[in-house]
């Protein structure tokens, strides 16, 4: 029993806590950044205002995490997000298959109660902080933040010599006095062609999003008397269809022409008003009978957020950057999203939802995009980082912003190696910072990586039980007509293209095109320009043709060999499949903007060229071929090109595909000591893998090898995995051994499917 006399006031329990590092905001750039700091050695407390992890992704929004693969809508190829987002995601693709999105708050609240270094304070928001003195010389180092937990009425205060927001509206960067900007910048600031008129509008609004289910039996709908009464208010009324559900009516966005921090409250409501009025017109009008078994499962109660503060660094991420993939020398993480503007109307607008435009390719980001230029101790990180409004409309989604939290979690590991700030962290360690990213899985485009200390750098012998020549495409019982001209994408080197041959089956006599393309840039997989045309006249039936080209590649890149659309000829597909080969096909994907080809009709600073995209397997077959000259692209040397993923080149490894259970053979000149070994598998980086709405037709991606057996000189087995279904995987030594060779078995799970591995690193 408690007894207390009455006092004046009372102060809540409070408890003091210091760090190495302190994120604020528990949303998915900021869970990655705790893990990868974490993971790194940091001390790291992470507050997040809300009862679970994720923010947007979480089941509170439930919106799906997306970055540069864009529902594979665009010619990003092989592009997803790698290192802890890549872990998330691969989890709960194995897990969760079908999008359930409190299964994903369970794995992201599993990956981080694994991390033992991190402390974890949910339903605690932040109110207000502590810097130094005013006018002493370190005056815009903050020292401590306070924050109160509503569910257990205790206030913290939280100290460490080092913060990082990513809080989504920089309630951190705000209270400290850090620059920044809301609203759009002009196009003559930074000239950029595409920012928006005023009428448009300067700010993209908040989303709320709704559940809907078939319950198998009438149910009535009563709306209550807040819900919108007349849906003809709505300009896209008539699109709604009852099969439409959660994160794909995006559009029910409003709020852009008001304060989207201060007046979340108010769009929340508007928002509740929107859905509720919306769910009445689909069950209530008589215009939709095939909703009379379906009942609203579930509505959001805090909307998602797309756009408030954006903190000024050291660099602003603008328009040209993103549609010219321009390079930096401190590269540290990359997107590839379009520039996706939408009207501040929003669900009131009479103007299309959104207006998106694709650059050719991913681009990168900058470290100096990731930190305060004023306030010394503090990293931004997620849609707040330092980038025009423009810039913005790419780098805002989930999958970009989590690369950009492991960016700073790397990052602040330095700053206590070093005992240095931030921004010093990019002048004096920059190259051990982006080693230390790529080690951690992070992708670095148009960045040379190199490990001096990975020991299979300097083995003098490599050696695979076999090693797949690309000569054959082996035809299936799968033939389709070409209502979408289709291309397969195919990795040559230097040297002159082999003859390609393919079987068709033509529905009447017909003349038939065939071209040869490749990017105007090596590292993109945009098929822009054109090397030679071929023209065949078929006869009716099946048959076998031969083009033969006379082309040479003057470097390594991706050779499209494009079919064109002709609806009375059908080309026969391969079920084979092969780690950094696949088809394209120039389709249209209406959710990503994509038409086919993207042509803007006035100059907005973009470039027009056309989509050529994969398809969603159990689809996207490879196009059955020979070619008249095996392709060489596939060699051991690819394990130690530095490269994770495909990008000019498979860089990958493969086996014959009758070499179920291959082995590589590593040797040195003298035995040396190994106490680490570390894995990178294919786990097929153009699969959005999104975490909700789809469902996904594997568990585990059928490049990925599943099972390694790794034996030193002596025969002894030193390591093993088993059952994998993730990227990268790390073999710890309880103690090291000293060897001259290692021996590793590999295999996988689909006999269709070569077995590959895209690296493999040795540490003492």
């Amino acid at each position: 029993m408690i007894t207390e006399k009455y006092t004046y006031k009372r102060t809540p329990k409070t408890i003091a806590l210091s760090a190495d590092l302190v994120i604020v905001g528990g949303g998915l750039t900021g869970t990655c950044s705790a893990i990868t700091a974490a993971r790194a050695g940091m001390k790291v407390i992470l507050v997040q205002d809300r009862p679970v992890l994720g923010g947007n992704c979480s089941s509170e929004v439930r919106l799906w995490i997306l970055g540069a693969t864009s529902h594979m809508g665009n010619n990003n190829r092989w592009a997803r997000e790698s290192g802890v987002i890549d872990e998330i995601m691969l989890e709960n693709i194995y897990r969760n298959p079908d999008g359930n999105p409190l299964i994903f708050d369970t794995v992201l609240l599993e990956k981080m109660v694994e991390e033992k270094n991190i402390t974890l304070l949910l339903n605690t928001s932040v109110y207000d902080l502590d810097k130094n003195p005013a006018g002493s010389p370190d005056e815009d180092i903050i020292t401590a933040v306070h924050a109160f937990c509503s569910q257990n009425s205790t206030q913290y205060n939280l100290s460490a010599p080092l913060f990082c927001d990513a809080s989504g509206d920089g309630i951190i960067g705000f209270l400290s006095g850090a620059a920044f900007r809301m609203g759009a910048e002009s196009a003559e600031e930074f000239g950029e062609k595409f920012a928006p008129e005023k009428s448009y509008g300067e700010l993209l609004g908040h989303s709320m999003y709704f559940y809907s289910k078939d319950i198998g039996r009438p149910v009535k709908f009563v709306p209550p008397s807040f819900a919108l009464q007349d849906i003809t208010e709505i300009p896209r009324y008539k699109t709604f269809n009852p099969k439409d559900f959660g994160c794909r009516l995006w559009w029910l966005e409003y709020g852009g022409r008001l304060d989207t921090v201060h007046d979340t409250e108010k769009i929340k409501w508007e928002l509740w008003k929107v859905v509720y009025g919306a769910w009445n017109y689909i069950k209530n009008s008589g215009s939709f009978p095939e909703a009379e078994n379906m009942t609203l499962e579930w509505v959001g109660t805090i909307p998602g957020k797309r756009e408030s503060r954006r903190f000024e660094g050291d660099y602003m991420l603008k328009q040209q950057d993103i549609v010219e993939q321009r390079t930096f020398d401190d590269t540290v993480a990359f997107g590839g999203w379009s520039i996706d503007l939408h009207p501040a109307d929003g669900v009131y607008s009479d103007q299309s939802g959104c207006n998106q435009w694709h650059s050719k390719g991913v681009y990168p980001v900058p470290y100096r995009c990731y930190y305060s230029k004023n306030i010394g101790n503090l990293f931004i990180a997620g849609r707040i980082i330092s980038a025009t409004h423009v810039a913005f409309a790419s780098t805002r989604v989930m999958a970009t912003s989590a690369a950009g939290g492991q960016a700073v979690g790397i990052a602040a590991a330095l700053c206590k190696k070093y005992n240095c700030s931030p921004r010093e962290v990019g002048q004096l360690h920059l190259q051990e910072l982006q080693l230390e990213l790529w080690r951690s899985g992070q992708y670095l485009p148009q960045t040379a990586i190199s490990d001096p200390e990975n020991l299979v750098n300097h083995a003098v012998q490599i050696t695979a039980s076999s090693t797949l020549q690309l000569k054959e495409l082996a035809p299936s019982g799968f033939w389709a007509p070409i209502k979408d001209s289709v291309a397969q994408m195919l990795p040559v080197t230097l040297g002159k293209m082999p003859a390609v041959s393919f079987w068709i089956e033509a529905d009447k006599e017909t003349d038939f095109e065939v071209e040869l393309r490749k990017s105007s840039k090596s590292f993109n997989h945009t098929p822009d320009v054109i090397l030679e045309r071929k023209s065949f006249h078929l006869a009716k039936g099946k048959q076998e043709i031969t083009a033969a080209w006379d082309v040479t590649f003057e470097e390594p890149c991706y050779a499209f060999v494009c079919f064109m659309k002709n609806e009375d000829v059908k080309i026969q597909y391969s079920e084979i499949r092969i780690s950094g080969v696949v088809s394209l096909f120039n389709a249209t994907n209406p959710a990503v903007s994509n038409y086919g080809k993207q042509e803007p009709t006035e100059d907005i600073g973009v470039d027009t060229f056309e989509f050529w995209c994969p398809q969603r397997r159990p689809e996207g077959r490879n196009i059955a071929m020979k070619l008249s000259e095996p392709l060489d692209a596939f060699t051991v040397r690819n394990l130690v090109n530095n490269y994770h993923r495909p990008v000019s080149q498979t860089n990958a490894w493969a086996a014959d595909l009758s070499d179920r259970n291959p082995m590589l053979t590593i040797s040195w000149a003298q035995p040396e000591l190994v106490s680490r070994i570390d894995l990178v598998f294919d786990t097929d980086y153009d699969h959005p893998m999104e975490n909700v709405i789809y469902v996904h037709p594997e568990t585990v991606m059928p490049f990925c090898i599943t099972n390694v057996e790794v034996t030193s000189s002596n025969e002894q087995v030193i390591g093993r995995i088993i059952d994998n279904h993730l990227s990268r995987r790390t073999i710890l030594l309880e103690k090291p051994i000293s060897t001259q060779h290692l021996k590793l078995r590999l295999s996988g799970s689909n006999p269709n499917v070569p077995v590959s591995l895209m690296e493999v690193r040795c540490y003492r």
